[in-house]
């Protein structure tokens, strides 16, 4: 089963934060094992959300560079509460500094005003071409699949001005 766990992105500033929701229902299917009587996120699965918020917040501010952007490390990783079906964890990710292989971010999941998990991410960016041209064609795909789910995503108001043309450059690594 793949998980795309980014229900919504309600703020993108390309180059520098991302802000994403993750609605918490009881379709879950993995809840029925997490726990019976006392379902709650996996931890691992609000990490997964961090680094999918991180990953749209990378993609957007390299105009879709590189058809893969995958988890690297995740360290300082802290958990402060339970995730509940009913509660909606908003993602907050925040580039640190990139380099042309990997993006490192901050970022934070709160439900109702309360820090729910917290790490520090790098992320690792590359094309499927990088190791066999005969791939060029699938990085293609790829990258447009990947685009047409972010208009699905990030739908922001009419009227309000974004910064979505506008990335900001950060230091390396």
């Amino acid at each position: 089963m793949r998980f795309k766990l980014v229900d919504r992105i309600v703020e993108l500033q390309p180059g520098v934060k991302i802000t994403a929701v993750k609605a918490l229902t009881m379709g879950e299917e993995y809840l029925g094992d997490h726990f019976p009587h006392f379902p709650v996120m996996p931890g691992v699965l609000m990490l997964e959300v961090m680094t999918q918020a991180g990953a749209w917040l990378v993609r957007v501010s390299e105009d879709f560079a590189h058809s893969m952007v995958v988890l690297k490390q995740a360290g300082n990783v802290k958990y402060g509460q339970f995730v509940e079906p009913g509660q909606t964890l908003t993602v907050t990710a925040e580039i640190l500094k990139t380099t042309e292989k990997e993006t490192k971010l901050k970022a934070h999941g709160v439900v109702n005003g309360k820090v729910a998990v917290s790490a520090r991410l790098v992320l690792a960016k590359y094309n499927l071409a990088d190791t066999n041209p005969g791939h060029a064609n699938i990085d293609k795909a790829t990258k447009k699949d990947l685009r047409q789910l972010l208009a699905l995503l990030y739908q922001p108001e009419e009227g309000v001005p974004t910064t979505i043309d506008s990335p900001r450059r950060h230091h390396a690594i």
